[in-house]
């Protein structure tokens, strides 16, 4: 699906906002170390639409709903959490139904989850996340995202080790500042 330089752009700036959301799940759920019960799981899945209720309320507040871009934004909130072959939620929603920009975003965000420690697991591989993806492709996530993602491991690799080199920034700053205070 072949979109403009200004679509590109608009993933790019609301890519970030998909989870928005969880900042009205508690942190015991948020933070928990193991499996979630079936009870915090679905409160976890209450995330999406505490997003977009948070989304409406902002473009209410400065009367930017119903613009394009703003479709954009709601689409990312909405549905980075269905899946290609229907499986997903909020709705449900299967192939092409799901908007392109939730898509992609999908793909990144289990990749980005895949790919960093967390209290639960280590970070796996990109090999290890590319394989899944490649697995996993057309049945939960779109084909062509896959390929977009696995087909550019030296974009990849840049990313990370800028972000890396950011995060051991911030860190050295705040042990710094630590020993300071």
């Amino acid at each position: 699906e072949g979109r403009d330089d200004a679509f590109v752009e608009y993933v790019f700036l609301f890519a970030p906002l998909h989870d928005l959301g969880k900042i009205a799940i508690p942190d015991q759920i948020l933070l928990k170390a193991g499996p979630l019960s079936p009870e915090e799981r679905e409160h976890m899945m209450g995330h999406v639409g505490r997003g977009l209720e948070l989304v409406d309320t902002l473009a209410r507040a400065f009367g930017i709903a119903g613009s394009e871009n703003f479709e954009i934004l709601r689409n990312i909130v909405g549905s980075h959490h269905e899946s290609f072959d229907g499986s997903g939620y909020p709705k449900g929603l299967a192939g092409h139904e799901i908007p392109l920009e939730a898509r992609v975003v999908a793909v990144a965000d289990v990749f980005d989850a895949l790919t960093s420690a967390r209290p639960y697991k280590r970070a796996w591989t990109n090999d290890e996340a590319f394989a899944f993806f490649e697995d996993l492709a057309g049945t939960r996530f779109d084909a062509e995202c896959v390929r977009a993602l696995v087909t550019r491991r030296e974009e990849i690799e840049a990313i990370q080790r800028r972000f890396a080199a950011e995060t051991d920034r911030l860190v050295g700053f705040h042990e710094a500042y630590r020993e300071n205070v």
